[in-house]
């Protein structure tokens, strides 16, 4: 269940921090959904405490990291500093997408619209190039749709690849029409259903977001930790005949999922000694496979999972060096 008040907030804050001191190797995921939570608590100084001290190390996404303090800061009047960051995040050009939404979304929620609409533009430009995009950008491109419809700007190639990459049942122009809010006084009836109707086709895409906030994962066992996994449970085998099938697999198990429209999907890479301590707490053997699926959420859970698939030219997940596209990425797989 969803903390819902500001003291649950605050447990599960202390709650994850707790985690973070027995997981070291977790320590920042750990860290932004604490932050997160204490910042729905109200106790936004201690979120910002909880990001400085991320930024004091070598955070693994430090323009996240300061995208999501810039956000935090400006809601607690601390609106120069917070400008000053979100300049800072735009002249670094992120190569992922949510610093771009976290600073452009702030500047929306503040009225900046005109530099919320650039900041996305250029995001647009540096990350949706590539025929095919992962959630992030493709979130990035609704975003910027959203913006340029209430600045009244006309439709340009972006927003009509938004419009085509949008699944829902309500086309993106009604759902970003800033004329809806006034079907929301209006007192004719029907106008009343098709906004109701609007309002849930939009939720449904929140909700879902909502109920998986951690990616549906797949167990890679690189080729060593396989080799000793069976040796050590020769009872797994059955599960991992051979490292190659292994590896097809995965694949064929990501793209099956994304065939049957699962989104946010993700790769975990295992090992032994972590495979073993969660048995343990579990109360049940490694030998168990039933165990296996449930180690795969529990790394998600903890911020451990790679998106699938990797973006256009990076490198494939299996660790081979190859790019994706030549490697599982490509229609025959080797």
């Amino acid at each position: 269940m969803r903390p819902d008040t500001p003291a649950a907030h605050t447990t599960e804050a202390e709650r994850l921090l707790r985690t973070a001191a027995q997981y070291p190797g977790d320590r920042e995921p750990l860290y932004l959904r604490a932050a997160a939570h204490l910042e729905l608590a109200g106790d936004r100084p201690a979120a910002t405490a909880l990001y400085d001290e991320l930024l004091s190390g070598e955070p693994a996404n430090p323009l996240l990291i300061r995208a999501l303090k810039a956000a935090n800061l400006w809601e607690y009047g601390h609106e120069a500093e917070a400008r000053a960051i979100i300049e800072g995040v735009r002249r670094a050009r992120p190569a992922d997408a949510a610093p771009w939404q976290i600073t452009a979304e702030t500047l929306e929620a503040h009225d900046e619209l005109e530099a919320a609409e650039k900041t996305l533009t250029e995001a647009a430009e540096l990350l949706a190039t590539p025929p095919d995009l992962p959630h992030a950008t493709q979130s990035l491109l609704t975003t910027r749709h959203r913006v340029r419809r209430m600045l009244a700007l006309p439709h340009d190639t972006w927003d009509t690849r938004a419009d085509a990459l949008h699944a829902g049942d309500v086309p993106l122009d009604e759902l970003h029409d800033p004329k809806r809010l006034w079907s929301l006084g209006s007192e004719d009836p029907a106008e009343l259903q098709a906004e109701i109707t609007r309002l849930r086709s939009e939720l449904g895409t929140y909700r879902t977001a909502l109920s998986r906030p951690f990616p549906v994962a797949v167990l890679h066992w690189p080729e060593r930790e396989l080799d000793e996994l069976l040796t050590a449970y020769p009872e797994l085998e059955a599960e991992y005949p051979t490292y190659r099938a292994h590896l097809t697999d995965i694949e064929a198990s990501l793209r099956e999922l994304s065939q049957a429209g699962t989104p946010n999907l993700g790769i975990v890479r295992a090992t032994v000694p972590s495979y073993e301590a969660f048995a343990a707490s579990e109360s049940t053997k490694p030998s168990n496979a039933d165990l296996l699926p449930q180690y795969a959420t529990t790394l998600a859970a903890r911020g451990r999972a790679t998106a699938w698939p990797p973006a256009r030219g990076a490198d494939c997940w299996c660790g081979s060096g190859r790019i994706y596209g030549e490697c599982h990425g490509g229609t025959e797989q080797d």
